[in-house]
């Protein structure tokens, strides 16, 4: 008999999360894009489920305007509105942490200001079979080669070494962005 670990409950509790807010938004009309590590784990699971890395978060692009119907959409589904320490993010309203939120970002806009490119803007979406939209591998890309920390870093070569990373990606890339795919593919 087979019996579930801690790390299957949260990977069961992190889906339910992105869940409750994508059928939120979804419902209300709301446009989104799953992003981050989480939407890099779905597009590698879909090439090569054994070489996907969860994550611990789920991380959202949205528009600014919309926050205020994003925080009344998302209300009903147990999700309450926190900013700290210069993050939006939504919290379970049971168990407000930051691991059990959906921290968000702008489109159009640096995260940080350091950053040398702002979240890309909606492209079209991929889509999960639970319905969820993900920002295409390009967008990802870019997102994850403009912050570059270590995580960054691993989350390109995942979808490196599966092969999402195209050609046409890479030539999209500004200089500076294709610089640091290069740093990444010769730490292998």
């Amino acid at each position: 008999m087979l019996t579930l670990t801690a790390y299957d409950t949260f990977v069961e509790q992190l889906f339910q999360v992105m869940k409750r807010f994508t059928d939120a938004l979804s419902q209300a009309g709301i446009e989104y894009r799953i992003i981050g590590g989480m939407a890099v784990f779905l597009h590698v699971r879909n090439r090569q489920a054994m070489a996907a890395r969860l994550t611990n978060d789920v991380d959202a692009a949205v528009k600014r305007t919309d926050l205020p119907a994003i925080i009344r959409a998302v209300e009903p589904f147990g999700f309450k509105f926190r900013h700290a320490a210069g993050i939006e993010m939504l919290v379970d309203s049971s168990k407000p942490t930051a691991r059990s939120a959906i921290h968000l970002v702008f489109v159009g806009e640096k995260v940080r200001r350091e950053y040398c490119e702002p979240v890309p803007d909606f492209s079209p979406p991929a889509k999960t079979v639970e319905g969820a939209l993900l920002a295409p591998v390009a967008d990802l890309v870019r997102m994850k080669l403009t912050s570059f920390r270590l995580k960054d870093r691993v989350h390109i070569q995942d979808m490196d070494g599966v092969g999402l990373i195209t050609a046409e990606i890479e030539g999209q890339l500004p200089e500076l962005l294709r610089r640091r795919l290069a740093e990444v593919r010769a730490s292998d």
